[in-house]
């Protein structure tokens, strides 16, 4: 059997990161404000982000924007002040318009975002980020990345502007060294350290070694030869990498804690932690203050390595080294109790953070008046410098202290800790991103990206040196999620006080959170759920995410989350419908709209039916009762509608005629569609923007129209320049760009270049509207052509012929205007043919250009338009270029093309497929611009600042109309047509968009283990961990150790011990409606709801609530725990609440060992204890009666039952595959596998007729194992057969099974799995001839496709195995490398496909089959 897993959501949060210069600075700023600071890289897991950090100004409120038509304030238009063209088409040459503007010196107020530019998904684990300058850098003033890998690899990468993207330089591989060969390599956790100077990078081997990549610094450090190679170049070049034994240096450089490179050094010098003589706790009478630093120099060119000075006797408890800046020296060591500075000479200055650091160590102490209160704990804490004296500690619980260095000289003197100020996420990683930014990465939560303000203040009498603390507002912008990170403090610090004008003041330090990363951390478990948007209820993924006070529920949904507000059946609209808004107006009125200030909600809609025939549209408003009032009909079909001169009067396009019509519906004027007198072919689209309006023809001819404001009508613009009249588009389309991205180049022998300074030709209504932009038109030739002309002077300014094949980059290619007369006998359509182009904003804060193309093969393509630099030579025919380049950033086949079904189907019954741009306001402060594509499995097409372009199911099955409409007062609201008729819909709230699937936080200030859903209640059963103060218990189960009162006095961290509780929540408000607390000791492991027998129903089973616990007594006494039965019974609710469910306990029953999984079978519990399994029967709904058990390995770690068959995962002896009968009752073994692989998770896995178990380790190993007694390798059935091992990087805790249907009406499984790193992904049972296709086509993307970082898809997925000649590969397919396929050119596809006997066709008929959620 044969399987495909899916990556739905990739690993959440920021493990490692680091701040760089990669990307030139193209983006536009002077007036607009806008500072692009620094990027920033974050990796978590397989998944490498890049972010461009942006400082621009602060929003204005969605009331003040929309004051007026858009224009800035003295900047309005009035009479006299315009100029008409000579050409009298009713433009304005923009360079003569006066403007009233006052200048005044306004200090705006600034927010800083984060942009997501790239994300991949790498054939690697990162485990280290860092940045190197290069010989190169000296040229661009660019940083290179440098990644680390699980592996021991590290590549180099930079920036390339060609394909606007990562480029590999090179990739240095350490994975066949000896010290990789070792029994715990695997179990090595590698460190990546880059020195200061960039003089060479540092990657942590197994057995104290260390990996040395040496970079050349100047052109002095190469030859002659390598010289003249690198001029003019910007490629890095390393020198010959090698390899330390540290031990060889001395003895004692042993079991390495952490090494860190010091700045102000001639040759790189780290500073290496380490732990010769290993202690714990239990041992400190006999070996305490083991730690041993060590400052090494490192020649890079003799190859010897002086040890400058060592010091011994520190702390056993030293956790990480940090480096000090070069103005005193020296390391600052963090330790779990302690903090400690160690200069150049050895001296050591220690200052403690809780009781127990003089209790652990001989080390002397620095003492002050908080050291007797403060009780700080530093596993997990993270130390930032905010300048050579002052210091951010990030604890694990959130908790940022301020921590100042007082040096005399050189020398060390104190180290202040002042109170925590702050509460932030939990950090993984903290980065210096520079301009007083600070980002903080969590693997547990949201990430935080903080700004650092230094403000004086006057000090107050009585004050003194006591601390400060005041809180900064976040930013108005910010959606602060107030339960995870608290109230922003910040303390001062009395170092930085001074005077002013005679007045004591001192320098506060105040945090301000600028923006976020939306992670949710870890998925501890999952279910499904019904949640209800509006009136309707859709499937929920309930998951378990995030760790400690970060933890709570995240809740994914298939589909963009709407609900229905009303439904419109009067106003029809199955073939279209457009809400418009308007005003009251004249003929005159376009030359006063700068003047109007009327409000620019949407005032009528227009829809429109093709039955009865010829069509029928329809024109309504909105009456005072907020019902629909058609005031206009006609018998005709609409193709487009649209506001026009200025919202002064409706445009209406039908199939064989434009008019113009009042606001009032009555008719001003009508241009038909007419060749003479002869009747032109039917209009098939349209497209408008005031004042220009296109048509194409069902014979594939355009006609272009223009708007005269001044006399309020249309009429025929000249299409000579654009070449015969009779030419043929594929696709026409208008493109508005307000943000003032596409900008010409021009030729320099041509006439524009040399009036290019007298101002721009533009439109009236452009010159009267500060925020209108520029205007272009798109069209698309059938040679596969497409071209993009200015207006309103038709000159073509960009062609490219990349279009039709969907190659990674689109530029200038310089060509003329193509010629596309008709042909003889006439062309038919083809599958490659361009269906749809469209150039539309897409973003949120910041909306950019993206040009959407979508084939007549169903395959969808999203390019981003970025700015480029000036051609260097220009043909004679062209006299500018837009200085623009397209990069595809997502590409997506939506359907299967079947040439035949497509000719078999009538043109008329196809559903139309169309790319809609739309805005829509998610609050006051915020506004998001996409695409919305109707049709048939229609779809939202949106970018969000931290989640790039994502594209979303709208949940729909065909929506064959679509506009946003504001006629009912909210700007977040769309009118479809869909299979339910018309239908006003509107986005559910506060619903995260950043990532593939949306989703939803429910902050719980604690973690969830597990997680059920009732459907008889519609009710969550949960277990949260919570942590409580430790008790040691006696066998009799009574407290035998309690802190005395000294100890209580003492500023000593208590221990503390995981317990649960077990809640009953309602999914609707998510408020706890009841629950049970579990003992102090006593913590869930399983929570399911089982089928037992019972005597209180007819049908003689009912649904009850089982948890397995484990009952902790102390390292001394073994364990011990329980299975509860609960039930949720229906209770009369209080006057004062809602709560009328209750959890009823219906039975304990104790257990000598823990028990550890727990499941029901046929009417029976099934739970393991110890060594055994045992099936018991719920007996009078009282007790649990054993009636069968076996005895298994070791620890058993998850069950799973279908039917009457059992499979059992333990963590020592594999996987175990049985059987149970009722007459007697036994449990019989069928089969077995019996590797020592740490088996996690079990899950059966079928298809038809066929049944697989899936076993996952803690390894994150996905194996394939199967029960078949007639293979000879089974030994007769008593062993599993192992046909795959998939390497999934990260264990998978939690696995939920959905069922559906094959083509012959099998039963079909899908297994999620939800991964420790917050990735989710679902394994999907393939046909053979499918996998066939699909493992020959794997092969070729891993051979014929450059990867990031040079890294080897297949080796990624590899199982090393002792007990096979080969790796057991085959048999899982890997759609992180399968989903490349959609990103290469149509061209590339077709080549790839024909060199494995297949088609194009078939293999994405293949992918989309298999494709999908849950």
């Amino acid at each position: 059997m044969q399987g495909l897993r899916r990556e739905l959501l990739p690993p959440s949060g920021a493990e490692y990161a680091t701040s760089l210069n990669l990307i030139p600075n193209t983006s536009p700023g002077g007036s607009s404000g806008k500072k692009v600071l620094r990027n920033l890289v974050v990796a978590r897991s397989s998944l490498l982000r890049i972010y461009e950090i942006r400082e621009e100004p602060a929003p204005l409120p969605t009331s003040v924007e929309n004051v007026g038509t858009g224009g800035r304030k003295g900047t309005e238009a009035v009479e006299g002040e315009v100029e008409m063209d000579q050409q009298g088409e009713g433009f304005v040459n923009v360079g003569f318009v006066k403007s009233t503007a006052q200048n005044q010196n306004i200090v705006q107020s600034t927010v800083t975002r984060m942009y997501l530019v790239r994300s991949h998904r790498l054939h690697g684990v990162v485990i280290g980020l860092d940045r190197v300058r290069t010989l190169a850098t000296a040229e661009d003033g660019l940083d290179r990345l440098v990644v680390s890998f699980k592996d021991a690899k590290i590549a180099i990468l930079e920036w390339s502007d060609a394909i606007y993207d990562l480029t590999t330089l090179s990739l240095h591989t350490y994975e066949r060294a000896p010290q990789l060969l070792t029994l715990n390599a695997a179990s090595h956790r590698a460190q990546l350290r880059l020195d200061p100077d960039s003089r060479c990078a540092v990657l942590s081997l197994p057995r104290d070694s260390l990996a040395v990549l040496p970079f050349y610094q100047s052109l002095v450090d190469l030859d002659v030869g390598e010289q003249d190679q690198v001029l003019g170049r910007s490629e890095l070049h390393t020198t010959t990498t090698f390899i330390i034994d540290l031990p060889e240096i001395d003895e004692k450089i042993h079991n390495i804690i952490d090494f860190v490179f010091l700045p102000g050094f001639n040759n790189p010098t780290i500073a290496v932690l380490c732990e010769y003589q290993q202690t714990w706790t239990g041992r400190l009478k006999e070996f305490r203050d083991t730690t041993s630093l060590f400052v090494i120099t490192l020649d890079l060119n003799t190859r010897m390595y002086p040890i400058i000075f060592q010091v011994h006797n520190l702390p056993y408890d030293c956790l990480a080294v940090y480096s000090c800046p070069a103005s005193y020296g020296g390391v600052l060591i963090v330790a779990a109790n302690s903090i400690l500075h160690v200069e150049h000479t050895g001296k050591v200055a220690a200052v403690p953070v809780n009781g127990w650091a003089v209790r652990i160590t001989d080390v002397k102490m620095i003492e002050d008046e908080n050291t007797l209160t403060r009780d700080i704990t530093l596993e997990g804490s993270k130390l930032l410098f905010i300048d050579d004296h002052n210091i951010f500690l990030f604890t694990i619980q959130g908790l940022v202290y301020p921590i100042e260095i007082t040096v005399e000289g050189r020398t060390v003197t104190n180290i202040l800790i002042s109170p925590s100020v702050a509460q932030l996420t939990i950090p993984s990683i903290v980065v210096d991103i520079g301009s007083d930014h600070i980002f903080v990465g969590s693997i547990a939560g949201p990430s935080s990206l903080l700004k650092t303000l230094r403000i004086s203040e006057e000090l107050k009498d009585g004050v003194g040196s006591k601390v400060i603390a005041s809180a900064e507002t976040a930013d108005a912008d910010m959606d602060v999620d107030d339960d995870i990170y608290g109230e922003k403090v910040i303390a001062s610090n009395d170092a930085l006080n001074g005077t002013t004008n005679g007045i004591d003041t001192r320098t506060v330090l105040r945090l301000t959170l600028r923006d976020s990363l939306r992670e949710y951390g870890p998925i501890n478990a999952m279910a499904f759920g019904l949640a209800r948007n509006g009136e309707r209820y859709v499937p929920e993924l309930v998951a378990c995410t995030g760790s400690e006070y970060l933890g709570g529920f995240t809740l994914f949904q298939r589909d963009l989350p709407t609900k229905l507000k009303r439904k419109v059946h009067a106003i029809g609209g199955s073939r279209g419908v457009w809400s418009l808004s308007v005003r009251p107006g004249s003929k005159s009125a376009g030359l006063h709209a700068a003047r109007s200030a009327l409000h620019d909600d949407d005032s009528i809609i227009v829809s429109t039916d093709a039955t009865p025939s010829p069509g029928l549209s329809r024109m309504a408003s909105r009456s005072p009762k907020s019902d629909l009032v058609i005031f206009g009909r006609a018998t005709v079909t609409t193709i487009g509608a649209a506001s026009f001169f200025q919202r002064t009067a409706i445009l209406q396009v039908t199939t064989n005629a434009l008019r113009v019509l009042e606001t009032d519906g009555t008719e001003r004027q009508v241009i038909k569609d007419m060749d003479g007198n002869m009747t032109r072919p039917k209009i098939r689209a349209c497209g408008i923007s005031d004042p220009f309006i296109l048509i194409l023809r069902e014979d594939d001819t355009l006609g272009l129209f223009v708007g005269e404001a001044e006399r309020g009508k249309i009429r025929r613009k000249d299409m000579s320049a654009m070449g015969e009249k009779s030419s043929r588009y594929l696709a026409a389309s208008f493109c508005t760009d307000q943000a003032n991205l596409l900008k010409l180049g021009y030729n320099p022998t041509s006439v524009q270049s040399k009036n290019k300074g007298k101002g721009q030709t533009t439109t009236l209504e452009a010159a009267t509207d500060a925020n209108r932009g520029t205007q272009w038109l798109v069209l698309c030739r059938p040679q596969g052509i497409m071209e993009i002309w200015s207006l309103p002077k038709l000159g073509l300014v960009f062609s490219t012929t990349f279009i039709a094949p969907l190659q990674a980059v689109l530029t200038d290619t310089m060509d003329p205007a193509g010629k596309s007369i008709p042909e003889d006998p006439p062309r038919k359509p083809e599958p490659f043919d361009i269906d749809q182009a469209v150039i539309a904003p897409i973003g949120e804060s910041d909306p950019s250009l993206h040009l959407v193309i979508y084939l007549r093969c169903a395959q969808l393509a999203i390019y981003k338009i970025h700015a480029t630099s000036v051609p260097i030579e220009f043909p004679s025919h062209r006299e500018s270029s837009l200085l623009i380049q397209c990069t595809k950033i997502l590409s997506k086949s939506l359907d299967s093309f079947d040439e035949a079904e497509q000719a078999a189907s009538h043109e008329s019954k196809r559903i139309q497929r169309r790319l809609i741009p739309f805005k829509t306001q998610t609050n006051s402060l915020r506004s998001l611009d996409g695409v919305f594509f109707t049709g048939d499995r229609p779809h939202w097409i949106i970018g969000t600042n931290r989640g790039g372009i994502v594209l979303f199911p709208s949940g729909h099955p065909v929506v064959h109309a679509f506009t946003t409409c504001s006629i009912w007062g909210s700007k977040n609201d769309f009118l479809l047509y869909t299979d339910e008729g018309p239908c006003l819909i509107e986005w559910i709230p506060n619903v995260c968009l950043d990532s593939p699937i949306p989703f939803r936080s429910v902050p719980r200030g604690r973690p969830y283990t597990s997680i059920k859903y009732d459907a008889s209640t519609g009710l969550i059963v949960a277990a949260a961990s919570i942590k409580s103060k430790f008790v040691l218990f006696d066998d009799d189960g009574n407290p035998i150790w309690m802190p005395d009162v000294f100890v209580k006095e003492m500023n000593l961290t208590e221990p503390k011990m995981e317990t649960s509780t077990l809640e009953l929540i309602s999914p609707e408000d998510w408020i706890t409606l009841d629950g049970f607390e579990f003992p102090s000791n006593e913590f869930v492991n399983a929570v399911e709801i089982v089928e037992l027998e019972t005597l209180s129903t007819s049908t003689d089973l009912k649904e009850f609530i089982a948890v397995a616990t484990t009952v902790f007594r102390g390292e001394d006494l073994a364990v011990k725990g329980a299975a509860y039965i609960f039930e949720i019974i229906e209770v009369v609710p209080d006057p004062s609440s809602k709560r009328c469910y209750r959890l009823r306990l219906l039975c304990r029953d104790d257990a000598k060992g823990a028990v550890t999984a727990i499941c029901g079978i046929n009417g029976y519990l099934v739970s393991s204890l110890g060594q055994k399994v045992f099936v018991r029967a719920f007996e009078l709904d009282e007790r649990l009666v054993g009636v069968a058990f076996l005895d298994v390995g070791v620890y058993v770690t998850s069950i799973k039952t279908m039917k009457n068959i059992l499979i059992i995962g333990d963590a020592m002896k594999g996987v175990w595959f049985v059987a149970f009968q009722e007459d007697p009752f036994k449990l019989t073994v069928l089969g077995k596998y019996g590797q020592q692989n740490c088996i996690t998770q079990v899950d059966f896995f079928f298809r038809d007729e066929e049944l697989s178990i899936i076993a996952g380790d803690e390894d994150g190993i996905v194996r394939l194992l199967e029960y078949d007694p007639l293979n000879v390798e089974s030994q007769g059935g008593s062993k599993l057969i192992l046909r795959t091992e998939f390497h999934g990087q990260s264990e998978y805790r939690a696995s939920l099974t959905t069922i559906s249907r094959s083509k012959s009406d099998q039963p079909l499984s899908r297994l999620l799995m939800a991964s420790i790193d917050g990735s989710l992904h679902v394994l999907l049972p393939v046909e053979e001839a499918v996998y066939k296709r699909l493992q020959l086509l794997q092969g070729q993307l891993t051979r014929n496709v450059q990867h990031i970082a040079g890294l080897n898809p297949r080796a990624f997925r590899l199982v090393r195995n002792e007990y096979t000649s080969r790796p057991l590969n085959r048999g899982i397919l890997d759609d992180g490398l399968l989903d490349i396929f959609d990103d290469l050119p149509v061209s590339k596809q077709v080549e790839m496909t024909r060199q494995i006997a297949s088609e194009r066709s078939i293999i994405v008929r293949d992918l989309i089959t298999n494709a999908g959620s849950w």
